[in-house]
């Protein structure tokens, strides 16, 4: 049988639970995604984009599902806190699948800004919510439909006109419970005309030994003139699989930046589909992924230039090591319609044992001959000249090492926009990379050394 059969079973079995605790806006989208997903499946290691990673493996073990809306008893406050030095957040949580607003959320949150929960959105603003739900990620794509049919909650972020959100939005996604379980999450983000904010996402695992899978669909959407800056950061743990898919649509003069950093996880596939449908708009999209032990680290990214006059930029670094994988498949696509189109793309990786792996593929597709693009892609070792002159001035090699890793990778970190969290990642690569690992800087729980 395969996992989407279990699924479709497990919601007939429990379409009653399930409809009761949501709303009519997300049930509504159910009854369609379980007739689309009767013959689907998906996809698995070495199809077409998927070299290196098997959803269908991901999704096949029987992981509980927090059906009847159990709330986890946890203080969030008190045991778990993810802080950026010099930089104040507005502050929600998400507990497995639930969201839960801070204290700080509820108080700070500015006039003409929503996050709130994606079901609570539902229920008291139903055609607010209905202008984003399911508009930027297509329905006929078979994870967002097994995440439309088993969405229960996430977050909804809406920037109204104008405003221009001085803090940065901080999501904590944390994993705790006694058994093994799957977290659907859905997060809408909308920006309106001439409006900004900063978006952090941290991914963690309080309850490492635990297994968990991680499914998330994010739906981005750019009005003219507004400026979305998404900071994601996952520090989860060997046993915790995530695949996550973010969907973007920019307008006219939308400025995007998206920043992934994967730096401790099981096996991870991120998802990107950035479509620029207006002119003069600009994209970066950049990460950092640290793969160790037996994980798997895959990127997968198309950008789909569709109107004149717009720039983007990717920009991705691997260090792997150990018997893990890295993959990278980079897509730059350029429509008939979209002259004087500028498209840049780099790969560039680190293989630190002679049994680390990476995969790397990036691509152009361009109909148009009025265009600046480019592709790149590398991947090697640590310079052992470099090595030997650190260590003949008595730097020992794993500090020589470690410096070396921390200068390859801080072209990335460089490019973060707000300098509170830049610092954090420069402190968050450093302890991974020095073999130091904690869940959270200031976090109660207990602390890992890898």
């Amino acid at each position: 049988m395969s996992s989407i059969s279990q699924y479709l079973t497990l919601y007939t079995d429990n379409r009653e639970a399930i409809n009761s605790h949501s709303s009519e806006l997300l049930n509504s989208g159910r009854e369609v995604a379980y007739a689309f997903l009767q013959d689907k499946q998906l996809p698995e290691k070495g199809e077409e984009g998927f070299e290196k990673t098997s959803i269908e493996e991901m999704f096949a073990p029987d992981y509980g599902l927090n059906i009847n809306r159990i709330n986890i008893q946890v203080d969030v406050a008190a045991s778990f806190k993810c802080d950026v030095p010099n930089v104040t957040t507005l502050l929600g949580v998400v507990v497995n699948d639930m969201f839960v607003p801070t204290a700080t959320l509820l108080k700070n949150i500015p006039e003409g800004v929503t996050v709130m929960s994606l079901a609570k959105a539902a229920k008291e603003m139903p055609e607010e919510v209905a202008k984003y739900f399911g508009k930027v990620a297509p329905g006929d794509n078979v994870n967002v439909a097994l995440n439309t049919l088993l969405v229960q909650d996430g977050v909804f972020i809406k920037i109204a006109k104008g405003v221009k959100v001085e803090r940065p939005i901080q999501i904590v996604n944390i994993f705790n419970t006694p058994a093994p379980a799957m977290a659907i999450r859905r997060v809408l983000i909308a920006a309106e005309e001439d409006s900004s904010a900063n978006v952090l996402f941290c991914d963690h695992t309080q309850t490492p030994n635990m297994q968990y899978l991680s499914s998330e669909v994010v739906e981005v959407y750019m009005e003219a003139n507004s400026h979305i800056d998404i900071c994601g950061i996952e520090e989860s743990s060997a046993q915790t699989n995530r695949y996550s898919q973010i969907f973007v649509k920019q307008t006219d003069g939308s400025q995007l930046y998206i920043n992934s950093s994967t730096l401790l996880n099981g096996k991870t596939r991120n998802d990107f589909t950035i479509d620029i449908s207006g002119q003069h708009c600009e994209t970066y999209l950049t990460g950092i992924a640290i793969a160790a032990g037996e994980g798997i680290v895959d990127n997968n990214s198309n950008v789909n230039h569709l109107a004149p006059r717009s720039h983007s930029n990717q920009l991705f670094k691997y260090l792997v090591d150990d018997k893990a994988q890295g993959a990278f498949e980079g897509g730059i696509y350029v429509s008939k319609d979209a002259p004087f189109t500028e498209g840049y793309q780099s790969n560039s990786n680190i293989l630190a044992t002679g049994t680390a792996r990476m995969h790397s593929k990036p691509q152009l597709l361009i109909y148009n001959d009025e265009v600046k693009c480019s592709h790149g892609a590398s991947t090697g070792q640590l310079d052992e000249n470099a090595l030997f002159y650190m260590q003949q001035r008595g730097i020992p090699k794993s500090m020589a090492r470690t410096l070396l890793m921390q200068a390859f990778m801080s072209e990335v970190i460089d490019t973060i926009p707000v300098e509170g969290i830049k610092d954090r990642m420069r402190h968050l690569v450093e302890k991974r990379l020095s073999g130091d690992y904690m869940l959270c800087g200031t976090c109660q729980s207990d602390c890992h050394k890898q």
